[in-house]
């Protein structure tokens, strides 16, 4: 019983189940390029437009893309930004855990790295910083809960009553375990950080990417737009000059945001659409 018949073979891997990942097509390259010049020319930092492209690149399940995105992004740039572009992407596409599932992310970083130079992989940090233990469950626990309430307020509480209401764990394990343990970044002296701006770039990407969660890309949204309101963008300068993100978080920045999304999306899937709800994306 160990081994699986031709049948189960082939359903599996059936073209209309698309089981393999999508290829990167010719023009992703310049997409991505032009992605970065817009938002430079608003004054957005590297984390800002990396973030928006990595985070809708995993959800298309591209690894290709994923590549070609690093070499536009690092093409020209010193072997130390080279580095720390490699990590930014894998911690947003880590992030994408709490989005897209967990098999996405371990197909597309494991794809990614071996894809990367070698003296890039050589850099890369290799020393975890989520493990939960009795001296840092307190703090995890606290940093969902802070980030849970600057996403959501004023209605965080009535939000947590409403998931209690569909099963009691389930807000427990999102404040906790993906607010907390991956959305939040731990105290560390390695690795990237995705701070407050950037990690609402990966929500709204990844479920405006993932197509049929509406609700969810509206509250990440406005979860953006409280960044602004109450002061927690400035804890990430990199990820835009004031002006920037007061015009990232403005309708006709969400805008933007919304669109360039849907022009990674429309790239990849062609008259398919996401990867998640094969449905040709409106733009």
């Amino acid at each position: 019983m160990s081994k699986l018949g031709a049948g189960v073979k082939a359903l599996i891997n059936a073209s209309h189940a698309r089981p393999g990942p999508v290829p990167a097509p010719r023009q992703i390259q310049s997409i991505y390029k032009k992605i970065e010049e817009e938002a430079t020319a608003h004054k957005l930092g590297r984390p800002s437009w990396l973030a928006l492209s990595t985070a809708t690149t995993m959800t298309m399940n591209s690894p290709e893309s994923m590549v070609a995105l690093y070499k536009s992004a690092s093409e020209n740039q010193p072997e130390k930004d080279a580095v720390e572009i490699a990590e930014l992407m894998r911690e947003v596409g880590l992030k994408c855990i709490g989005f897209n599932g967990v098999p996405r992310t371990i197909n597309m970083l494991n794809a990614f790295r071996a894809e990367l130079p070698s003296s890039v992989v050589a850099s890369l940090n290799t020393k975890p910083s989520r493990l939960p233990t009795q001296s840092n469950v307190d703090s995890i626990n606290s940093r969902g809960r802070a980030l849970w309430n600057s996403i959501y307020r004023p209605l965080a509480a009535k939000l947590e009553n409403k998931l209690a209401d569909a099963h009691p764990d389930l807000p427990v394990f999102i404040i906790s375990s993906e607010y907390g343990a991956l959305f939040s970044d731990p105290e560390r002296s390695t690795g990237a950080d995705i701070g407050r701006v950037t990690t609402s770039l990966c929500a709204i990407s990844c479920l405006r990417a993932q197509q049929g969660v509406g609700p969810q890309v509206l509250s990440h949204v406005f979860g953006l737009r409280k960044a602004w309101d109450d002061g927690s963008w400035k804890s990430e300068p990199e990820a835009g000059e004031e002006e920037g993100i007061k015009w990232l978080v403005s309708d006709e920045g969400c805008i933007w945001a919304l669109e360039k999304v849907d022009e990674v999306v429309e790239a990849l899937g062609g008259a398919s659409g996401s990867t998640f709800a094969p449905v040709k994306a409106k733009l």
